[in-house]
């Protein structure tokens, strides 16, 4: 595989198409392809030419008094931007180098490209290769040969970082290389609703730095320069949402082994235990997770009880005779996000575990075994 693209072979990935944006993954506009000056005709767009700022000569610049600059100049390197080319058209986002060969970013922004390029700071384009894709986590992973001897690995925090923490986001928003925003962490154990999926991912992170279009699959990073999540999506803002590292640390070393990785499933609906809920079902408990229904195929056929009819409160169709699901092995479930967590970190298909309900006023335990969750349904292109 050429690893630094011609400038003809450039162009050709970046056809014009009207801008958009999916998920944090922008689509670019001709407008914004033009602004860039390109090499003569012959010319391989390979390193920088010298005319440019080189490591070197920034390392010789007055030091920064800034935390911010200081984590900055710590990871900037080891982010790339990234371009595909699809049916549809380029599209852009942003990767992190995970390890000495790998690079991390999102399922959304490659999964659906013909063709996939990354540009780290200080070199030209290169071709990479999709080595795994995850479509529930939205986590994939890139290869590309020649990487600068700059584009250093970024560890991952050990364990969750607490609500307050100061965080950046660094990434290619609108193709703004190397852009850099700053935040804190505004929430944690969040289930995030990426387009186009059934299933939540869980274990997201909320955060306040600012996240656009093409910040997809950048690193949030603390100050110590350790990835605390990978950016996922933007809602609104002030809100932004990242794959937490500990999903990181279960999904990709199986992506780069297998190419893709397979899912705990229960094969059920639920919804939390609400005011209404706790009223209609009469229940002991005042949280938890209901079981709405059951698949009549899934893993929970047979050992679960879903509601059997509706009662009315207040006007409105409340579920009841179902399962009140509160805890799984040791861990209590409160909520959704809780039982999401732990099926998506402690679980593994084909596990047994013990669930806790309430059934008919009085707790009880079952034991269930997990299945797989589904094939993916991606979205079809064009």
């Amino acid at each position: 595989m050429d690893q630094d693209v011609s400038r003809r072979h450039l162009l050709a990935a970046a056809g014009s198409v009207l801008s958009a944006s999916v998920a944090g993954c922008a689509l670019q506009a001709p407008e914004e392809i033009s602004r860039t000056d390109s090499p003569p005709e012959d010319e391989e767009l390979g390193d920088f030419p010298d005319e440019f700022d080189t490591p070197e000569q920034r390392a010789s610049s007055p030091p920064a008094d800034s935390e911010q600059t200081a984590v900055y100049e710590q990871v900037v390197d080891s982010v790339a931007a990234v371009e595909v080319r699809t049916s549809q058209g380029p599209a852009g986002g942003s990767a992190w180098m995970y390890d000495d060969s790998y690079l991390v970013t999102n399922d959304h922004v490659v999964a659906l490209a013909d063709s996939t390029y990354v540009r780290f700071r200080d070199v030209g384009w290169r071709e990479a290769s999709v080595v795994g894709t995850d479509f529930y986590s939205d986590l994939a992973v890139l290869d590309v040969e020649n990487k600068p001897d700059s584009a250093t690995p970024l560890p991952l925090v050990d364990g969750p970082k607490a609500v307050g923490t100061p965080v950046a986001a660094i990434g290619n928003p609108y193709q703004l290389a190397g852009s850099f925003s700053t935040g804190v962490i505004s929430g944690q154990d969040r289930n995030i609703q990426a387009p186009g999926r059934d299933f939540s991912i869980a274990d997201g992170i909320q955060t306040d730095a600012a996240v656009n279009p093409g910040n997809s699959g950048g690193p949030l990073v603390t100050y110590d320069g350790e990835v605390a999540g990978v950016v996922s999506a933007g809602r609104g803002q002030t809100i932004g949402f990242a794959i937490s590292a500990a999903m990181v640390k279960r999904v990709v070393p199986e992506l780069v082994d297998n190419g893709e990785f397979e899912h705990s499933y229960m094969g059920i609906r639920l919804l939390d235990v609400r005011p209404a809920l706790i009223e209609a079902n009469n229940l002991p408990v005042s949280w938890g997770v209901y079981v709405h229904s059951i698949a009549d195929d899934g893993p929970s056929n047979g050992v679960l009880e879903g509601s059997d009819e509706d009662r009315t409160v207040n006007g409105r169709e409340v579920p009841v005779g179902g399962d009140v699901i509160v805890r799984m092995d040791d861990w209590p479930i409160p909520n959704q996000e809780r039982l999401s967590a732990f099926l998506a970190l402690e679980t593994d298909p084909g596990d047994t575990i013990e669930v806790e309900v309430v059934r008919d006023d009085e707790r009880r335990t079952v034991s269930l075994t997990l299945g797989t969750r589904p094939p993916a349904q991606r979205p079809r292109q064009g």
